[in-house]
């Protein structure tokens, strides 16, 4: 499993960085030098140097519909635990929920939603599209970045997919080569799912009925820890480095 490849690419900030030290115009120095802030103000993500590195990295998800007296909830927990360098010790824990099966659906209204363009976006993107009155949706990514105990991880199942369907209710939480994903999907009215794959992280809502409610949750955590007790990780900042540049929210964010 290629895990280092997308992982970078998921982060919204690079806690490392390398910069080209320039002794004179023209001619490009060795060595790491320190980012001056007027030029860090004007970049996408933030890059540390020369003080800590990636030890755990973790992305939990968790998608949820109501669609009157029925709800549905699809999440996943991934953990990537560095310290060890070389490939990540990868913990993974998927589930989906539906309830009140037996609860009317919506009316299928022949309304039409194309989401197809969101799987060429490079980067993160959020998206909600309604067609439909008296509908709730929202979605929400957080970013924690901390020093200290990296978390217990969670047993390991060897489990990549959770999945079930109840009549047009379909609910995944899938861990597939280098892709994660959770997702929920009414026939006939629409889907509500948050990705993570190579070059990109996304949450996509769409509703074309009335009366719904939609969310997706993203929680992304780092924890840090000194460079002295890593160095096998310093070989994948310049992959970093180049991945992390379709990624951010944006200059002065």
């Amino acid at each position: 499993m290629n895990i280092a490849r997308w992982t970078y690419g998921v982060l919204l900030l690079t806690l490392l960085g390398a910069a080209p030290v320039h002794a004179d115009e023209g001619r490009p120095g060795k060595g790491l030098n320190e980012i001056p802030d007027p030029e860090l103000s004007l970049m996408r993500g933030r890059y540390a140097v020369n003080g800590s590195s990636v030890a755990w990295f973790g992305v939990t998800m968790i998608t949820q519909w109501n669609s009157g007296g029925q709800a549905a909830r699809s999440a996943l927990t991934l953990g990537m635990d560095f310290r060890a360098g070389g490939a990540p010790k990868v913990s993974f824990t998927p589930s989906v929920t539906v309830t009140a099966a037996d609860a009317p659906l919506p009316v299928f209204t022949g309304r039409s939603i194309d989401a197809s363009g969101l799987h060429n976006v490079a980067g993160l993107t959020q998206s909600i599209q309604l067609a439909g009155d008296g509908n709730l949706a929202h979605n929400t990514t957080a970013l924690n970045v901390r020093d200290g105990d990296v978390p217990a991880a969670a047993t390991a199942q060897g489990q990549t997919l959770a999945s079930v369907q109840q009549g047009r209710v379909n609910a995944v939480a899938q861990l597939d080569g280098n892709n994660a994903r959770v997702q929920l999907q009414i026939d006939g009215v629409g889907a509500v799912q948050q990705w993570i794959r190579s070059g990109s992280v996304g949450q996509s809502i769409v509703l074309g009925s009335d009366g719904q409610a939609a969310s997706n949750r993203m929680q992304i955590d780092l924890v840090r820890q000194s460079l002295a007790s890593n160095v096998p990780l310093s070989q994948n900042v310049a992959q970093a480095m180049t991945l992390v540049r379709g990624v951010g929210m944006g200059p002065g964010q």
